[in-house]
């Protein structure tokens, strides 16, 4: 117990030290800031402000000066967003709220957000407590309000006299947008769309109407319909403006109601299908992109691949094929119709659509938002080299990697999947290992086994654990509940030969069924505990039942840093493992269990996989109730080894370790141990 509170001890030194260290660099950071201020040095000022803001991001004075020395520095824009954030700061009191808010309102008036600064300017001209506030706001929104009222009258004038002139429509719905009349703006949106089929940008311009009405799926329908197809900058602000999500084969379909002319909507629309096994229902979609659009030599191929599985339209299926070959316009594809025909390959150089050049120029941005980290940034550019190219599966797995990157595994796991389908073999097996590996996580129920066999020569036994575990996913809630076997044992059944150890020191030599619950696991912590009854093997012991009633849980915390083993590079690494758990048939005691290794993984073998990594281990158990058994610190070499015909989660480990027991045993207090094992866990 007295080790325990003086880990707490020390950790809530660590932390105060921490923030103490934080709040010191906040204060010289703002001292800088404003002696550069006092100097009008104001791009040291900024650079110190920055600082400063980032070790103390709540303080609203602070960003509030910073703001004013944006606006001394010319940069507008900035300067209003930061003002923006003060104001959703709930420290901010009135009446500096009003005096704050109108100047944002005039700041957002200067940078082109006449909505954002109308609506502030009518509110503050209602509620402002201080008079000149509200009767500057009062004059500023007349100002604003005056010209857009007058502008929507003359324009819905002109669209009378001229109702075929989409461009009349178009200003009399900006107008009318911009002064919150949203289902006018919306009417007049959809009559300019309706004469402009080829100016997608009004489908984002109604999406983003619809949104306000509160009309999500109309919203959707249209901002999806304006993310393929249409310029890069519209697509790219349309997916802003939709959920993170994948959208729904229902949402697609809304969409092509909405803009049926839109190839590569229908185009995806007809993949999704094809995923999600609906064969049928893709195929007729690519029958109708050929028969409005034959020259796409895209969903040609991909009807004739699905024609060519089917005996009664093989036939068909081959001239489609053939005259998807007659084009000289895409080495790949017509390559890949090649390979499927069992035809020679070529390679010829052919001209750059603008399609090509699009994906390339996506590809390119993507790559440079990986490379810094931008994984938001990354996600929209390979969504559009995937519009532009379906089925480049390189660009699946990128985006596969990308979204669980941001911790959207459900969309990551359907991007692996797509993947898996790659002709190349080393994309497949890197996305199917992807797969494999997220995909459990994400179903209903999730059965996962571990083994862990080994010798000790300081008992000369073999020791046995083990568990299979099935757990139970409740749709989002944080908690899963699971059934479980445990396995305790030993090889010569040491435990119950030997008198002078407790029966837990060495092997419980027991099945332990129990049901149990357990917390998400949230940056390598974990809550669980379960319920359930211990089977001896071996019959009744000394003191102990057949059956016993079995009751554990606690926390448990392991993160890894470095090269892990199975890394593809080598480097240095650190694991650590720690349990704290309660155990109700050892005497009801708490036990503290904390296992750290530190060390260097070598560089795998190319053609045998083998994989070497060693380290030094730094172990410690401890306990509540002082049990001499259960209080010991050992340390020592040791080292883990695979090789490629193995499983991927099988290794073996060998160590050799010298410890100590806080208290005295029978054996004496001090030991040496070399132990070999094996590690093997899986999950279905």
């Amino acid at each position: 117990m007295m080790f325990l509170r003086q880990i707490a001890a020390l950790a809530v030194v660590l932390l105060q030290v921490s923030a103490y260290a934080a709040d010191n660099s906040a204060v010289s950071a703002a001292n800088a800031a404003y002696q550069a201020l006092n100097a009008r040095d104001y791009d040291l000022a900024l650079s110190e402000f920055r600082k400063a803001l980032r070790s103390n991001p709540n303080n609203p004075s602070l960003r509030q000066d910073y703001a004013y020395t944006l606006l001394k520095t010319g940069e507008t824009a900035l300067a209003r967003d930061e003002f923006e954030v003060v104001l959703a700061s709930s420290q901010v009191q009135s009446p500096n709220t009003e005096r704050l808010s109108l100047e944002y309102a005039y700041l957002c008036y200067e940078t082109r957000k006449p909505i954002e600064a109308r609506r502030t300017f009518l509110r503050l001209s209602k509620t402002a407590a201080d008079a000149t506030i509200r009767a500057n706001a009062v004059q500023a929104f007349q100002n604003v309000d005056r010209p857009l009222a007058e502008g929507i009258a003359r324009w819905k004038q002109a669209v009378i006299e001229t109702p075929n002139s989409f461009s009349a429509h178009e200003e009399l719905a900006r107008l009318a947008e911009n002064r919150d009349e949203l289902e006018l703006a919306a009417q007049h949106y959809q009559y300019a769309w309706k004469l402009r089929r080829d100016m997608r940008s009004f489908l984002l311009d109604l999406g983003r109407v619809w949104k306000g009405l509160n009309r999500p799926e109309e919203a959707n329908a249209a901002l999806i319909a304006a993310s393929r197809g249409a310029d890069p900058r519209t697509a790219d602000r349309a997916r802003a403006l939709l959920p993170s999500r994948y959208p729904y084969v229902y949402e697609f379909q809304n969409a092509l109601s909405l803009d049926e002319q839109n190839l590569p909507l229908r185009r995806e629309f007809a993949y999704l299908l094809l995923e999600m096994g609906k064969k049928d229902e893709a195929q007729k979609e690519f029958e109708r992109i050929t028969k409005d659009t034959p020259k796409d030599r895209l969903a040609s191929a991909q009807l004739g691949f699905l024609w060519l599985t089917q005996a009664e339209l093989a036939g068909s299926a081959r001239p489609l094929l053939d005259k998807v070959l007659s084009h000289e316009e895409d080495d790949e594809l017509s390559d890949r119709v090649r390979k499927t025909l069992h035809l020679p390959q070529t390679l010829k150089r052919r001209p750059e659509t603008p399609e090509q050049k699009v994906n390339r120029e996506a590809r390119e941005l993507a790559k440079k938002s990986l490379d810094a980290g931008f994984m938001q940034d990354a996600v929209r550019y390979l969504k559009v080299a995937h519009e532009t190219d379906p089925i480049d599966f390189g660009v699946m797995l990128q985006l596969g990697w990308a979204n669980n990157t941001l911790q959207d595994d459900r969309t990551a796991v359907q991007w692996f999947n797509l993947a898996r389908r790659s002709p190349d073999p080393k994309q497949a097996a890197e996305a199917d290992r992807a797969y494999k590996n997220l995909a459990p996580s994400l179903a209903r129920t999730q059965t996962s086994v571990w083994l862990f066999p080994f010798y000790s020569r300081r008992w000369d036994n073999g020791f046995g654990y083990a568990q299979i575990k099935t757990e139970f996913k409740l749709g989002k809630l944080p908690v899963r509940p699971y059934l479980s076997t445990r396995f305790i044992g030993d090889v010569r059944r040491q435990a119950r030969e030997r008198g002078d150890l407790p029966p837990q020191y060495l092997s419980e030599s027991s099945f332990i069924m129990g049901v149990g619950l357990r917390t998400s696991v949230w940056k390598g912590v974990m809550a669980w505990g379960e319920a359930g009854q211990a089977l001896r093997y071996l019959g009744r012991g000394n003191g102990t039942g057949l059956m016993t009633p079995d009751y554990r849980g606690g926390i448990s915390a392991s993160r890894s840093y470095g090269r892990n083993l199975g890394a593809p590079k080598s480097g240095a690494f650190f694991e650590t493992v720690n349990d704290f758990v309660f155990v109700s048939r050892f005497s009801r005691d708490w036990l503290f269990y904390s296992q750290n290794k530190l060390g260097y993984t070598l560089p795998r073998g190319e053609e045998s996989g083998f994989h070497l990594q060693g380290f030094w281990s730094f172990n410690a158990t401890t306990d509540v109730k002082r049990f001499a058994w259960a209080n010991y610190a050992e340390q020592g070499p040791g080292a883990r080894f695979r090789w490629g015909a193995l499983p991927p989660s099988m290794y073996f480990l060998v160590q050799h370790l010298r410890g100590t027991h806080f208290y005295d045993m029978p054996q004496g207090r001090r030991y040496s141990d070399t132990r070999a094992g094996l590690w093997y866990a899986f999950s279905k």
